[in-house]
């Protein structure tokens, strides 16, 4: 089975596949729709041949759809025909959850994305559990996002912003009662000096993890939470 990745992102929309492995990159933005999206991939996309499609989002989803509306996209995501749009069978997982998937290596892991966003999720004994973390309150009657997303490095600066954001890790490890950290996003390669239990993620997880969604295994697996209920007879194993 070949699979067409799409990840979705406020800044660029990655777009890569189990035979084309290095993405290409889409720009995406506050003016994207879902429909100017599905346009993009399939013109970009024209001479790749797949049989179906995985689709990280930057927000929740349920049921193989968006639940709402992304915070750095154009509006218009939730009611779009993404079946008709593509002509393939597709999957939506939270895009969080999808880079979680492709990086996770056993235990219970916190996986932040540090980009355009903050997007989080967990896997705990190999179940992925996709987060809301980013608008919950933080300082100042300001987000999480705010201080460790692309508004809190443009508006802060580079060395407050890795102090934020290495604050923000153990606030959240500690919460979450985690033994690890995957640290992914667009900025994540500008952290340095990371504690022993944060590991700066792989280019390539988001990919990993949308291959994973559709990985064929006969043998008893480890469900994850998230994928739909007409796709239960066939879930993914992790780690």
């Amino acid at each position: 089975m070949k699979i067409l990745v799409i990840d979705i992102g406020g800044t660029n929309i990655k777009v890569a596949s189990s035979d084309n492995r290095i993405p290409i990159k889409i720009p995406s933005g506050p003016t994207l729709t879902a429909e100017q999206m599905t346009k993009d991939v399939l013109a970009a996309t024209k001479d790749w041949d797949y049989d179906c499609i995985s689709i990280g989002y930057p927000g929740p989803v349920v049921h193989d759809r968006p639940l709402a509306e992304p915070h750095n996209l154009a509006p218009g995501w939730i009611d779009f025909s993404y079946q008709k749009a593509f002509g393939k069978p597709l999957r939506f997982i939270n895009d969080a959850a999808m880079q979680a998937l492709g990086g996770y290596k056993g235990g219970r892991m916190l996986f932040l994305g540090i980009g355009t966003g903050l997007g989080s999720a967990m896997i705990f004994d190999g179940v992925v559990i996709p987060l809301e973390l980013a608008h919950l309150p933080y300082r100042k009657d300001r987000t999480y996002e705010d201080y460790v997303g692309l508004r809190g490095l443009e508006r802060r600066g580079p060395e407050r912003w890795r102090k934020s954001v290495l604050d923000v890790i153990e606030r959240l490890r500690a919460a979450l009662i985690c033994d690890s950290v995957l640290l992914g996003g667009g900025n994540a390669k500008l952290m340095k000096d990371l504690p022993s239990h944060v590991v700066l993620g792989a280019n390539s997880n988001a990919i990993d993890g949308g291959i994973k969604l559709w990985q064929d295994i006969s043998e008893p697996t480890t469900a994850i939470k998230g994928v739909p209920a007409k796709t239960a007879k066939q879930t993914i194993k992790v780690g």
